[in-house]
């Protein structure tokens, strides 16, 4: 008895949620109608792991029915895994301006510097804004696996009131360098290439940072570089 009652308080204050979304969806309808609406179902990681993607499905319809004729993207978050930084850079790549534009800058930059692949994240949070990539690779949460990794290395800095101005990092199979790129970004450039000198590397960037300023002016609305 005590089960289903926590059963229907629960699903009480379902109902009371899905009402109030309803309420800030045809508010969104009436006065944003052409607004991009994203949804972070979180906490996941409390849900027993083969019922994950069947409670997202569950949520995603629900959200999908109530926000019918607006714009709408739906992620299942939690704090314990990529997912949720993963949201955040896809979220923040949708609100950039003439990405393409970025985009394809960032490719003939992978392309001159001959490197697997570029990305480039916002220096604060240390969320991916785009990236290029010449080398398939098959780790898909891998970007925030590294911009988790960064932003707890500038986080140490920190606390040693030192400055994170770069990070390079080499192995017999690839080198990986994070440097201060524009005034919001950092950029991080991985070459398996083991005849490219870092030392080359790292004046491309240097070469390409005006550039890339330029571009960052031209965008006039939301997210800048």
């Amino acid at each position: 008895l005590q089960g289903e009652q926590r059963g229907e308080g629960r699903s009480k204050e379902a109902e009371k949620d899905f009402q109030y979304f309803k309420n800030t969806m045809d508010s969104i309808k009436q006065f944003s109608p052409y607004a991009k609406v994203f949804v972070l179902v979180h906490k996941l990681d409390l849900v027993r792991e083969s019922d994950r993607q069947k409670v997202l499905d569950n949520y995603e319809k629900e959200v999908r029915r109530l926000s019918e004729g607006l714009s709408v993207q739906v992620f299942g978050t939690s704090i314990w895994d990529e997912t949720l930084f993963k949201a955040w850079s896809d979220i923040v790549y949708c609100l950039i301006p003439n990405v393409n534009i970025l985009e394809r800058h960032l490719s003939h930059f992978a392309d001159v510097c001959e490197a697997d692949e570029v990305v480039l994240f916002e220096k604060s949070t240390f969320l991916v804004i785009s990236h290029a990539t010449r080398k398939p690779h098959k780790d898909a949460h891998r970007f925030e696996k590294i911009s988790n990794i960064a932003k707890q290395f500038k986080l140490t800095c920190g606390k040693s009131q030192a400055n994170f101005e770069s990070l390079t990092v080499q192995n017999p199979t690839f080198t990986a360098v994070i440097e201060k790129f524009t005034h919001n970004t950092y950029v991080m450039l991985i070459s398996s290439d083991r005849e490219i000198p870092t030392a080359a590397t790292l004046v491309n960037i240097d070469a390409a940072r005006e550039h890339f300023e330029k571009i960052s002016d031209t965008m006039k609305f939301g997210a800048t570089l």
